[in-house]
């Protein structure tokens, strides 16, 4: 069904991303709620240009969630210098969403599952999460009446402009959700992407996508739904996803058929509402504009077993603003 209205085009804030992007370096907090009520509005932390937020997975041997950790059993390392942790959180809060799905010509067949699963994704995730949907052929749409919504309903009128033509514009798309993501009002961001095919249609560049990713405290997770292509070309698509995802903490998933793609959303959607927030400052306070490097250590005893953490791989420092009214 060819949607009736696009409500509006993310294409008019790419001119003004990099400029924004100068001054949101890294995610920030103070303080965090002990014991959050049910208004989704006490779950905002302030920010504090000070303090860096990482968004961390630990699973066990057999791909379970641990949920029982403590601040003692996390180390923080930015470029290889210890850091001290300030903030520790494990807790279910809202997040904003922004569900990333292709719609060009080669999805025609696959979107009444792909639809499926992303309701599905929906109906898992915390009923607090502020949530859009963008869906991208040749260019790419926002298919809401407004920035963002917990409406199922609407939510399931999005997924439903399906008019599945074009080619694939994925660069482009992810970079204007990247930014859009900055619209919401949920201190922790993530994308979904969905696609079957590589980018064909974009203005911009890989390249310039995996330093959005950098510049963003987005997670993004992506399902890469692959079959036509030649393995060679398979090869480098998967290579592409999850360089993405792994760069932001998230992952990538490329499933065998598409009677997986619900049970891979659901697993993501419990992926976000089971991760630890950590918090520090960084010793480092040049205000340089250089990419750190961030790696999460666990240092917990042998009974929990093999544990696995994942987080974002690093972060863009604050670049310092030139002096304003100097004498010349």
């Amino acid at each position: 069904m060819a949607p009736n209205k696009r409500p509006h085009r993310l294409r008019g804030a790419l001119f003004l991303l990099a400029v924004a992007l100068l001054s949101a370096a890294y995610p920030l907090v103070t303080a965090a709620p002990q014991q959050p009520s049910q208004r989704a509005d006490e779950y905002r932390i302030r920010t504090d240009v000070n303090l860096v937020v990482l968004h961390a997975t630990v699973l066990n041997e057999r791909g379970h969630f641990v949920d029982n950790l403590k601040p003692e059993h996390f180390r923080i390392l930015e470029n290889g210098v210890e850091q001290k942790l300030e903030i520790f959180r494990r807790e279910d809060i809202p997040v904003t969403v922004g569900l990333v799905i292709d719609n060009s010509g080669s999805m025609r067949a696959k979107r009444e599952r792909v639809r499926s699963a992303a309701l599905a994704f929906i109906e898992a995730s915390n009923p607090n999460d502020e949530m859009f949907v963008v869906n991208f052929n040749d260019d790419y749409y926002l298919d809401l009446e407004k920035d963002f919504t917990n409406n199922i309903e609407d939510l399931r009128e999005a997924l439903e402009r399906v008019d599945s033509r074009g080619s694939t514009a994925l660069y482009d798309a992810l970079i204007g959700s990247l930014d859009h993501l900055k619209k919401g009002t949920r201190d922790k961001r993530v994308l979904l992407l969905i696609s079957d095919g590589d980018d064909n249609a974009s203005r911009n560049s890989l390249e310039r996508v995996m330093q959005e990713v950098q510049l963003s405290d987005a997670l993004i997770y992506s399902i890469g739904l692959f079959a036509d292509e030649s393995r060679r070309e398979i090869r480098k698509l998967r290579k592409i996803l999850t360089e993405i995802a792994m760069m932001s903490g998230g992952l990538a998933f490329f499933p065998e058929g598409l009677h997986d793609v619900e049970a891979i959303c659901l697993q993501i959607a419990r992926d976000i509402r089971n991760q630890y927030t950590l918090a520090y400052y960084p010793t480092n306070r040049a205000r340089d504009g250089t990419f750190r490097r961030v790696k999460v250590e666990l240092r917990t005893p042998r009974s929990y077993g093999k544990l696995n953490v994942r987080t974002r791989t690093g972060y863009f420092a604050p670049k310092a603003e030139p002096a304003v009214g100097t004498a010349q």
